[in-house]
């Protein structure tokens, strides 16, 4: 007697709905990204065999170039407008809630804080055209605004991350430091450098990163 034949079953599977949710998820991450703005100062960094990579969150890049302009950006926007009031506070000027949105927005920044209110009404494009630098000398004085912007960015990022350690239910003295690096042109004069590093030192801000660029083999 012969066996009967299983019929076998269709290995193919319809892959419309999932072609259909995969396009709908691009579309989204399409229309709700941010286009990453060009750095204002761009540097040509000396190169290093070094391939230590620094974090994408919580940290803190100071530039310097162009003989001797001194740029400053941070990297959570929310580091940023808390950053922006305790500076607002220490010169004495009031930021608007939208003067506070538009900072939020800055990839990277370079003028005397004074001026900050008139940099923030302006286009980015009309902005890269103003940007001479950030005050900064050897002392740590408010004429030092360098010493400032580290040290309330250091103090606004251990505070996020406390709160944000506390509503997680987590210890709030473990948290990750503001990581600073030097992002330094490789033609740079180093006294332009040296006020940059005592400006650290002064503040006991000790351990920072240099950024560099990848030296090649036959370098």
């Amino acid at each position: 007697m012969g066996k009967a034949k299983v019929k076998r079953a269709s290995t193919s599977i319809d892959m419309t709905a999932m072609c259909d949710v995969s396009f709908l998820l691009l579309t989204f991450f399409v229309l709700t990204a941010t286009a990453r703005q060009p750095e204002t100062l761009t540097v040509d960094t000396a190169p290093s065999y070094s391939q230590a990579k620094l974090p994408d969150a919580n940290l803190a890049i100071i530039t310097v170039g162009d003989e001797g302009k001194v740029f400053f950006s941070m990297s959570d926007q929310n580091v940023r407008v808390e950053t922006l009031r305790s500076m607002g506070s220490i010169y004495g000027i009031e930021f608007t809630p939208e003067e506070q949105t538009q900072f939020q927005g800055m990839e990277d920044f370079g003028v005397p804080i004074r001026n900050m209110k008139e940099l923030l009404k302006m286009d980015p494009a009309t902005r890269a055209t103003v940007q001479k630098g950030i005050p900064v000398d050897s002392t740590t004085n408010l004429t030092n605004e360098l010493s400032s912007w580290v040290k309330q960015a250091r103090l606004s990022s251990a505070k996020i991350l406390k709160n944000r350690a506390i509503e997680l239910g987590k210890d709030p003295d473990d948290i990750d430091l503001l990581t600073v690096a030097i992002k330094a042109d490789a033609n740079e004069k180093f006294p332009s450098l040296n006020l940059i590093i005592e400006t650290l030192r002064n503040q006991k801000q000790n351990k920072f990163s240099f950024v560099t660029g990848l030296k090649s083999a036959d370098q």
